[in-house]
């Protein structure tokens, strides 16, 4: 429980309204009850502020001007939202302390304050900074480093030589440092190529759960600081990640693509190798890109969902587009003939004339 005019303070708000007012979580506008606190950023949904029973909303003073009540006002309300769910978090926090079945190599170093849980494993030459908790079943190989302060979910694995910076939070089921997908083709049977490079994590980074990020098969593959990964995404061997990048769920990044600073992939999105993306590209949901980008701005391709009548026609008519084509070739073929035919007869007659 927290006063209005605190929490104002914690995330850097203007109070208007009851400063006294007591928070004692967050929720949905349409949900909220008294004592809960909730946000409004779109207009659209401004019918929803008149019935809501939250004791405070975060919203932009323009909106806040036209209504009477407790609110939090900002220039990014939404951020707001942010900073305030880290008031509220009530994840239950991981157990302090190594666990007796956690296994763990003589020469490792761990910092102060480290926590390792229940049958994880920690293997030799491995690096942990101070205040990193590493959850039950983790596997750190050797010559793992971890920086200070990173969470490590249960059943996440590490492979050898993976470096990570500061404050990072890798959910359960991840995997960094498998092998890159290299195949070299002998009278047609595959040959493996073995990766010798490894990853490079800066800090702050974040990556969902199940999400694999490959190692570099000579050189390392490198993902920048601030760099936030969502659920199942897929990271290739040797493809580089520029600061501050955040990509959705089921994307996919192909084998030594480099992709810029502040860039956004939304979920779905497929990027083939050896592509170079320029800082602030923006690609949206279920968007392939097959050539590199090099200025700044949204990008899109696929489809979106219609009525299955109207996509049908749209498919049959799509069948028939070469052959229109040729049609309209042939076209043009018999009208320039035609104009060539006319001017040489309007020439003949003029000459006949003199």
């Amino acid at each position: 429980m927290i006063r209005l005019g605190e929490l104002a303070e914690l995330i850097g708000a203007t109070c208007k309204g009851d400063s006294d007012c007591l928070i004692n979580s967050v929720a949905d506008l349409r949900a909220a009850k008294h004592g809960q606190i909730s946000f409004l950023t779109n207009k659209k949904y401004l019918q929803y502020l008149e019935e809501s029973q939250a004791s405070a909303i975060i919203t932009s003073e323009e909106i806040a001007a036209d209504h009477e009540g407790n609110f939090l006002i900002m220039k990014e309300p939404y951020l707001g939202y942010a900073k305030t769910t880290k008031v509220f978090n009530d994840a239950p926090k991981p157990a302090s302390g190594i666990h007796p079945t956690a296994v763990i190599a003589d020469d490792a170093i761990l910092g102060e304050n480290v926590s390792i849980g229940a049958n994880s494993v920690v293997e030799s030459c491995v690096q942990i900074g101070a205040n990193s908790c590493i959850g039950p079943q983790v596997f750190l190989g050797h010559g793992v480093q971890l920086g200070d302060d990173c969470l490590i979910h249960p059943q996440v694995s590490i492979y050898h030589g993976v470096t990570i910076g500061h404050r990072a939070i890798i959910h359960s089921g991840a995997v960094f440092g498998s092998d890159g997908f290299g195949f070299a083709n002998e009278g047609g049977k595959w040959v493996k190529i073995h990766q010798l490079g490894s990853i490079e994590i800066g800090d702050d980074f974040e990556a969902g759960a199940n999400t694999t990020i490959d190692r570099g098969a000579l050189l390392n593959t490198r993902i920048g600081n601030g760099v936030i990964l969502d659920n199942l995404v897929h990271i290739a061997h040797n493809v580089s990640l520029g600061d501050n990048l955040a990509m959705a769920a089921m994307t996919g990044v192909a084998g030594g693509t480099s992709i810029g600073k502040g860039v956004t992939l939304a979920g779905r999105v497929s990027i083939i190798g050896h592509l170079e993306i320029c800082d602030n590209a923006h690609v949206t949901v279920n968007t392939t890109v097959n050539k590199s980008i090099t200025e700044p701005g949204v990008y899109s391709s696929g489809d979106v969902a219609e009525p299955n009548r109207q996509w049908r026609r749209k498919q049959a008519r799509l069948k028939k587009l070469d052959s229109l084509f040729q049609r309209v070739k042939q076209l043009e073929t018999e009208l320039k003939l035609a104009k060539e035919s006319k001017e040489l007869a309007i020439e003949n007659k003029e000459n006949d004339n003199d």
